[in-house]
């Protein structure tokens, strides 16, 4: 499957290389946030690459939920459950990772999944700053460029159907929100989910900003323009 080089497994037991985890983020979500850089002191396994590798392991379910409650570094290893309608992954340490919902039929389609997965972490990695910037700009407000602390909370996903493997991402633009409360953001980014021309599910991902600060447009360009740098060097 798609994601099977990105980690590695031995007896349900699963860890990530920070190599594998940086790769992930770049080459699969086109994602380049510091905290997935392989030097990176505070660095951590891409919460889109758990998404992806729960698709993998348990199939996908009509409607399923997941809350992101840690940072998953190199230095963990996860134990993977028994499947249930509701279940958490937590580390060697016995510290909860991740919790997942899910019900309606399930399928372990490898064409759906792998569709599933590259459409919603690529729409994942573009959030910043195609998504995000212009709802900052809206709201006059915009993460601390120093301090940038951009925390994935949790995502939900509902589909109609699962006979229709080639799926894509459209960003639903009139239920996309940014609620801020002084110093700390929630952002709501919903989306749709396409196939055959036809929207055949809805689903959400969910994010929290703290340490907010007045929208500085100029401040936003070179942060912007430095981060599309740092693509163009990797990519060469």
């Amino acid at each position: 499957m798609l994601i099977d080089q990105y980690y590695n497994e031995t007896d349900n037991k699963v860890t990530f290389t920070r190599l594998q985890a940086s790769d992930f983020a770049k080459h699969i979500a086109n994602d380049f946030n510091p905290l997935h850089n392989i030097d990176a002191k505070r660095f951590c396994v891409p919460g889109d690459l758990l998404f992806s590798l729960v698709l993998a392991k348990y199939g996908c379910s009509k409607q399923m939920s997941f809350t992101f409650s840690g940072m998953v570094t190199n230095k963990v290893t996860l134990n993977m459950p028994v499947d249930s309608p509701q279940f958490s992954i937590n580390g060697d340490n016995d510290k909860e990772y991740l919790s997942i919902e899910h019900s309606g039929e399930n399928t372990n389609n490898s064409e759906l999944i792998d569709n599933l997965t590259r459409s919603y972490v690529t729409f994942s990695g573009h959030t910043f700053p195609h998504i995000l910037v212009p709802l900052m700009e809206a709201q006059g407000m915009m993460i601390n460029i120093g301090r940038p602390m951009v925390m994935y909370k949790s995502m939900m996903i509902e589909l109609d159907r699962l006979d229709l493997p080639n799926v894509t991402l459209e960003l639903d633009k009139e239920k996309t929100t940014f609620e801020v409360n002084g110093k700390r953001g929630n952002v709501c980014l919903a989306f749709n989910l396409i196939a055959d021309q036809q929207i055949i599910g809805k689903g959400e991902k969910h994010m929290v900003l703290s340490g907010l600060k007045l929208f500085d447009k100029t401040a936003i360009v070179t942060l912007c323009a430095d981060y599309e740098l740092m693509k163009k060097n990797f990519f060469g």
